[in-house]
């Protein structure tokens, strides 16, 4: 766990930095600084972009991570990464030109209860290509154990661009449409400085030769397209048909406020995903399953202790935090609370994703995916229109946890491991106690102060439990080593 570990940290506080960014963006310089129009409307782009992503990367870097450690030779290495490179344009190609003549359907649809959408329609297709060859440049460096760099663009580089985008507006330096062609602009840049660092850590050398597994790893990338969506579905599925469904294209904004609260308790398994996936890859391709099965018992419980401590702090400052904002925002206190469930579950997996993408079982995922996919599209059909935004985060409840639990199963029985131990019991029922002992109780302060003077009480009150209950050895260790408990 070493460099999990090492990694995992680095990538920890550049993504809680991001995050943080993200944050002032999200809560404080979007909904002052761009109407609520215009705030749902680049929420809606950005989700459509999402969901188009995995498409124009045509699962490639998915298949980068899987397949690299498979070859051994400077020829096949070369070989296989050119293939990697120029793949996607079998879906980027086509797509271009089904956009380009299809393109009034394609309007009609999109902006049918929101006439906005129709002016960016190729906005959304320019940040889907942009992101998808992000994240396969990313995956090139990420097979070389190398993930700091990317998860800090990842992470932080375009939060920073868009606070000062947002300033600009502010200061009438942008308009509203100049800033939404920014954002793409940003996008855009973000992906070429990711494409000269990972040529920086390992230069293409082009060579177009017929690979052995060639015809593998073409059917594993085109069955990526649809499983590794899947996480990205998901979170912006609700976004975007929120958009579609709903007259009022300002709920998506309201709703992705609440989202992206929720969204902090995913913070350490992104961060700890990056080296995660190339490890459970190594440990696959290796068939070295009792080290396959200890990065899966030892990921979960890490992953849980810390975004238990998360879901604490969300959970039971929310009240206060909700004073902050504008009274129009405040409306989604219940989507904070059921997507927070569902995010702290998703984390209590650890590597079960990584393990799933890696084995030979890959095609499960592409079935678990598409009963996803479909789950999420009805349950969202079935309650946004009763219950608008607080249905929309319900039916994401039910579809993560339905997914989440099969998943769990089906590794269960075809490797005979489960993530959960004797101390993931003793975190549930600490998260239990605490919730119920401070989320009607706070001090009697301004909110801000409040919710300083609170997270400290509930960290310290946290820490001490979890480490006197000694649920995780890992956890236990770095206690003793920052705060020198003996």
């Amino acid at each position: 766990m070493g460099i999990v570990l090492n990694q995992s940290f680095k990538n920890t506080i550049t993504t809680y930095l991001g995050f943080g960014i993200g944050a002032i963006n999200t809560l404080f310089l979007y909904t002052n600084f761009l109407t609520d129009e215009y705030y749902g409307l680049v929420a809606f782009l950005l989700s459509a972009a999402n969901i188009m992503m995995p498409f124009m990367a045509f699962g490639v870097h998915n298949a980068i991570v899987k397949f690299y450690s498979t070859f051994k030779t400077r020829n096949g290495i070369n070989s296989f990464l050119t293939f990697m490179l120029f793949l996607p344009f079998l879906f980027i190609i086509p797509a271009t030109f089904i956009s380009y003549f299809a393109y009034d359907i394609i309007v009609e649809w999109l902006s049918n209860e929101n006439q906005i959408v129709e002016n960016y329609i190729w906005h959304i297709f320019v940040l889907a290509i942009s992101m998808a060859y992000f994240e396969i440049f990313f995956a090139w460096t990420k097979v070389q154990m190398q993930t700091v760099f990317g998860n800090l663009m990842k992470e932080i580089f375009h939060r920073v661009c868009i606070m000062f985008l947002l300033l600009a507006v502010y200061f009438n330096w942008l308009t509203a449409d100049g800033f939404i062609v920014a954002l793409v602009a940003v996008y855009v840049i973000r992906m070429v400085i990711m494409k000269l660092y990972a040529y920086s850590v390992r230069f293409p050398n082009l060579k177009f030769q017929k690979l052995e597994r060639q015809f593998s790893i073409l059917k594993y990338a085109a069955l990526m397209i649809i499983a590794g969506s899947v996480a990205t579905l998901i979170l912006d599925i609700d976004k975007f048909m929120i958009g579609i469904m709903l007259p009022d294209i300002e709920k998506v904004a309201y709703y992705s406020v609440a989202i992206f609260i929720a969204t902090v308790i995913a913070v350490p398994q992104r961060a700890m995903h990056q080296i995660m996936l190339p490890l459970s890859a190594k440990y696959l391709n290796e068939r070295d399953y009792d080290s396959l099965e200890d990065l899966y018992k030892r990921s979960s419980m890490t992953l849980l202790v810390i975004s238990g401590f998360i879901f604490l702090l969300i959970i039971l400052n929310i009240n206060q935090l909700y004073e902050i904002l504008p009274d129009k925002f405040t409306g989604g206190l219940f989507v904070v609370l059921i997507v927070s469930l569902a995010k702290l579950y998703d984390n209590s997996l650890g590597n079960n994703n990584a393990i799933l993408f890696n084995s030979d079982y890959y095609r499960m995922v592409l079935f678990f995916g598409v009963l996803l996919a479909i789950m999420a599209i009805i349950l969202n059909a079935i309650f946004i229109p009763i219950y608008g935004i607080e249905g929309s985060a319900f039916a994401t409840f039910l579809a993560v946890f339905i997914y989440n639990t099969v998943k769990i199963l089906f590794v269960k029985q075809k490797f005979n491991m489960l993530p959960f131990t004797l101390g993931s019991t003793k975190i549930v029922v600490t998260l239990l106690v605490l919730s119920l002992g401070f989320y009607f109780w706070d001090f009697p302060f301004q909110p801000i102060l409040n919710i300083i003077l609170k997270s400290i009480l509930i960290g310290l009150i946290y820490v001490i439990l979890i480490f006197k209950l000694n649920v995780s050895e890992d956890i236990s260790n770095q206690i003793k080593k920052y705060l020198r408990f003996k």
